[in-house]
């Protein structure tokens, strides 16, 4: 298969199951978020308890990282998601004109694509039309650009669900730190953010089709190199500055 036809195909493809894709796509959002929650708000912590033991100065700080994380990832998604839906909007427009200027070039068009996809001339003639008749806007954008009017990105929706599995991966270890025994803090802060990352690594090496033990220990050695630098930080910090 030729590249233009496999991208050809892919167009074509690419619609007929936007409900499946999409849902695999917002659980990966969603798991990619609640891994940064994990990540960033364990350091945090795992920093502070090293330089106080103070659970007011522990909870403080690890609070206002979740919040100033998830206001950050809802805001940073909200934008990116706003970004492609305008230019999925733009891109409705300029064919919704275009069908309404240049018809039968539209058409002719559309009878090229499903050639090149692999059907006869006549058979694509027949297909291009009985589609066109039925709903000619609908056809295009579907073999075109892969868009469904009724299924466009919904930037709230996105800003809500980034900042929710931020705020649940986040809470993992703010919780943890806090729930514990001073002396039992930190390795059992440590064993629980692990543990929760290699879930998260796992789940979102399924969802991609990696393989899984390369997943968990990226995303587990980074967390734990993330919390031994901010530990390290937090104990020079707690003795070296009054």
């Amino acid at each position: 298969m030729s590249a233009e036809r496999a991208e050809s195909s892919h167009a074509a493809v690419e619609p007929h199951g936007p409900t499946l894709a999409g849902r695999l796509n917002w659980l990966r959002a969603g798991v990619l978020g609640a891994n940064d929650g994990i990540v960033s708000t364990a350091g945090l912590v795992v920093g502070v308890a090293a330089a106080t033991t103070e659970r007011s100065a522990i909870f403080t700080a690890g609070f206002a990282g979740l919040a100033a994380g998830a206001v950050s990832m809802a805001l940073g998604e909200y934008v990116s998601v706003s970004t492609q839906r305008d230019t999925e909007r733009a891109l409705l427009s300029k064919e919704q004109q275009e069908l309404s200027e240049t018809p039968t070039a539209e058409f002719e068009e559309l009878v090229e694509i499903y050639q090149r996809k692999g059907l006869q001339e006549d058979t694509a003639r027949t297909v291009a039309r009985e589609l066109t008749e039925h709903d000619a806007f609908a056809a295009h954008v579907d073999v075109e650009l892969g868009l469904d009017p009724d299924e466009l990105t919904n930037p709230w929706q996105a800003a809500g669900s980034s900042a929710l599995s931020f705020t649940l991966g986040a809470a993992i270890p703010l919780l943890a730190i806090l729930l514990t025994p001073v002396h039992l803090r930190v390795p059992v802060t440590f064993l629980a953010v692990l543990f929760a990352l290699a879930l998260t690594g796992s789940v979102s090496a399924t969802l991609g089709g990696a393989r899984r033990t390369r997943a968990v220990l990226r995303v587990a050695l980074g967390g734990a190199l993330a919390m031994g630098v901010t530990y390290g930080i937090g104990q020079w910090v707690g003795t070296g500055i009054t």
